[in-house]
C-alpha cells in the first residue's frame, strides 16, 4: 500500500511546477520538522502535527497528534475519516492538502500553499456581526488621532507649562515625568523630583558647568587642550555625528556626561571601560611627543614597565623615579639585609624560635608579618618602628640599677650622648664573655649590665658602624657632633596607580617579593609588570588570568586632595633627623 504526494508550487512569473513521488507505507507523518514525511515549513504547524494512515476501502484516517487540531472541508477537527474516492480538503496553517484517489487508485495526497490560513466556513461572517468595526472610524483615522493624543500629553502639555509656570514660585512641570528615562544612580537619588538641578535649559543637553557647580572639588584629567590632542583626528563619521551633536548643545567629546550616564537604575556609576582610556593611551606618543608616559591600551599586551618614586638621598630627601623589573634600588638610611632576617637556618632564626613565645615569633624563625603590620583597612602597611618591631632583637638597654632596666631613647642623638655620659654610667673593662645558653642566670643570651659589657654601647662607639646604632642605621657627623642618617619609609611607592594589597591577602609576601634573597636594605623590593601578569591580563582576560581593566589601578580624575596627600606621606616618611 502506497501514498501518492503531489506538491504543487507556483514561480516568481506564476507558473506552476507539480512534483509527484510515491511513499510506501500505511502511515504519513506530517508537520513543521524536516524528518516528517510530509515537511510543511510554517510557524502555525507544528513540529509533529498529524498523521494520515491509510485504511481498507481507500479511507483515509488523519489524526493530530499534538496540541493544535486542523480543518476539514472548512470545519475544526483533531481527527477525521475520509474516503479518498469521495475526496476532502484538509487545512494546515496556510497550506491545503487534498485527498483524492488517482487514475490507477493511488491514494492521491494533492499539496499547495494558499496566501491566508485556514479556517471554518462562515466564521468571518459570523465574526463581523459581533464586530465594532461598522461604529468606529477606520483605522487610519484612529492612527492619527491617538498620535496627536500622545503629541499633546507627553509634548505639548510639559512644554507650555514650563514656558507658562513662574521660576519663582518653583512649582514643578505638568507631566515631566513622562519624559524621565530612568531612575537616578544612588549619588544622585536626592534630586530624584527636581530635574532643573541638572537640566537647566529646555532642550538642551546637561552642561560640564553644571557638574562642576556641586563637583567642584573634581579636576580634568589633564589640559582639554591636551586630551583633544592625545585623542587624535577623528574618524569622519565620528566627526560628522559630532557635529550634528553640537548643532543640538551637546558638549564633547570627553564632556562629564561621556561617561556618567545617568538614569540608569539606583545604581553605583561604573568604572569606565577599557577603551575609553585606550582611545587616547594606545597612540598617545604619536599624538603628544612631549609626554613622559608610554602608550598603554591593555594590561596584558600594550602596557609601560612600572614606575616607582624612591628616595636617592636620604638626608636631603631628593627622590627619582625609578624604572622597577631590573636591579632597581633606593636609599633609605638603612643598612640591615633582608636575607640575614628570613634565613631559616640562620642565628636570626633561632634567636627569634627561642623568644618567639613573648614576641609572637613563629617556630621557624621571622616572617614578613612579624616586623610589617596592615594598616586598618589592609590597604597598605605602616611604618616599621623600633619599639614595636626591632626591640625584641635589638635591645636598647644598656644599664641595670636595682632591678631596672634604663634603657636609650630611640631618634634622640642629643639624648643618647647624655645618657651615655651620666656620672653613675662609667666605662669599665669588658666582663668576661658569657658561655652560649644562659639568659641571665641560668638562660639564653646573658649581657652584663653592672657596666658596658660591649663596646659598641661606649659613647666614642655607639654612632660608628660598629656601635649599636650602626647595626642598622648609616653613620654620619655633621659639623663634628655624631649623628646617623635619616630614615626613610615611603607608605606609597607609585603615586599614578593603587594597589590594594587586602585583594591579595591569599598570596604569600614571597610570590612579589623577593626579600629572602635580598642582602642589601638598598634592594627594591618591588614587583615588575612581568610579576603581575602571571595573574593579571586585560578586560578581555582568559578565565585563567583576572580580568583587569586600566580602572582596576588608576583614577581618571586627579584632585589637588589626592596630590596633598602625596606630599604629606614623603613628608611622614623622613625618620628623625640626627
Amino acid at each position: 500500500m502506497a501514498f501518492r504526494i503531489r506538491q504543487i508550487e507556483l514561480t516568481a512569473t506564476g507558473r506552476e511546477i507539480v512534483r509527484d513521488r510515491d511513499v510506501t507505507g500505511d502511515t504519513l507523518t506530517l508537520g513543521r520538522a524536516a524528518e516528517n514525511d510530509i515537511a510543511l515549513p510554517d510557524l502555525a504547524i507544528e513540529p509533529s502535527h498529524a498523521t494520515l494512515s491509510l485504511r481498507d476501502g481507500g479511507r483515509v484516517a488523519v489524526k493530530a497528534t499534538g496540541s493544535l487540531g486542523f480543518v476539514v472541508d472548512g470545519s475544526d477537527a483533531r481527527d477525521a475519516q475520509i474516503d479518498s474516492s469521495a475526496g476532502a480538503e484538509l487545512g494546515f496553517g496556510t497550506y491545503r492538502l487534498t485527498v483524492s484517489r488517482d487514475t490507477d487508485g493511488t491514494v492521491l495526497l494533492t499539496i499547495r500553499q494558499a496566501e491566508t490560513a485556514a479556517t471554518r466556513s462562515g466564521d468571518l461572517e459570523e465574526k463581523r456581526g459581533f464586530s465594532l468595526s461598522s461604529v468606529l472610524p477606520g483605522k487610519r483615522i484612529m492612527s492619527w488621532s491617538l498620535a496627536v493624543v500622545i503629541l499633546l500629553a507627553f509634548l505639548a502639555v510639559p512644554i507650555i507649562s514650563h514656558q507658562t509656570r513662574d521660576p519663582a514660585s518653583k512649582r514643578g512641570v505638568i507631566g515631566d515625568a513622562s519624559w524621565n528615562p530612568g531612575t537616578l544612580s544612588l549619588a544622585h537619588h536626592q534630586l530624584t523630583d527636581n530635574c532643573e538641578a541638572c537640566h537647566v535649559k529646555a532642550f538642551v543637553s546637561v552642561r560640564d558647568e553644571t557638574c562642576r557647580s556641586c563637583h567642584k572639588d573634581v579636576h580634568d584629567h589633564a589640559d582639554p587642550a591636551r586630551i583633544a590632542a592625545a585623542r587624535g583626528n577623528l574618524p569622519l563619521g565620528q566627526r560628522l555625528l559630532w557635529s550634528v551633536a553640537h548643532t543640538f548643545g551637546k558638549p564633547g567629546p570627553g564632556a562629564c556626561q561621556d561617561c556618567h550616564v545617568e538614569h540608569q537604575g539606583p545604581v553605583r556609576l561604573d568604572a569606565p571601560k577599557q577603551a575609553f582610556c585606550a582611545d587616547c593611551h594606545t597612540l598617545l606618543k604619536e599624538n603628544l611627543p612631549d609626554t613622559k608616559l608610554g602608550n598603554a591600551g591593555d594590561f596584558a599586551k600594550l602596557h609601560p614597565q612600572f614606575t616607582a618614586t624612591v628616595f636617592t638621598d636620604p638626608t636631603s630627601g631628593k627622590t627619582a623615579d625609578v624604572l622597577l623589573g631590573g636591579k632597581a634600588s633606593e636609599d633609605n638610611g638603612l643598612t640591615f639585609p633582608h636575607k640575614v632576617h628570613l634565613d631559616p637556618l640562620g642565628g636570626v632564626a633561632r634567636m627569634a624560635a627561642n623568644i618567639g613565645a613573648e614576641r609572637g615569633y613563629g617556630a621557624k624563625g621571622l616572617q614578613c608579618q612579624n616586623c610589617h603590620h596592615k594598616t586598618e583597612d589592609g590597604v597598605r602597611f605602616k611604618p616599621v618602628t623600633m619599639e614595636r618591631d626591632c626591640e625584641g632583637c635589638h635591645s636598647l638597654a644598656y644599664d641595670k640599677v636595682g632591678g631596672i632596666f634604663r634603657q636609650l631613647r630611640h631618634g634622640n642623638v642629643d639624648q643618647l650622648i647624655a645618657d651615655l655620659s651620666a656620672a653613675d654610667y662609667k666605662g669599665v673593662p669588658l666582663s668576661p664573655r658569657r658561655r652560649p645558653g644562659e639568659y641571665g642566670k641560668g638562660g639564653l643570651y646573658s649581657f652584663g649590665y653592672s657596666a658596658p659589657g660591649w663596646k659598641g654601647l661606649q659613647l666614642s662607639t655607639a654612632l660608628s658602624k660598629k656601635g649599636i646604632c650602626g647595626e642598622c642605621h648609616t653613620p654620619v657627623t655633621t659639623g663634628g657632633k655624631p649623628g646617623v642618617v635619616p630614615v626613610r619609609q615611603p607608605l606609597r611607592y607609585m603615586h599614578h596607580g593603587w594597589f590594594n594589597h587586602a585583594a591579595h591577602k591569599q598570596e604569600k609576601c614571597s610570590s612579589c617579593h623577593k626579600a629572602d634573597t635580598s642582602t642589601r636594605a638598598s634592594d627594591l623590593l618591588l614587583p615588575g609588570i612581568k610579576t603581575c601578569r602571571t595573574c593579571h591580563a586585560g578586560e578581555e582576560a582568559p578565565k585563567s588570568k583576572v580580568s583587569s581593566s586600566c580602572a582596576m589601578c588608576h583614577g581618571y580624575h586627579s584632585t589637588a586632595q589626592a596630590a596633598l596627600e602625596d606630599k604629606t606621606e614623603l613628608k611622614k616618611s623622613a625618620g628623625p633627623a640626627s
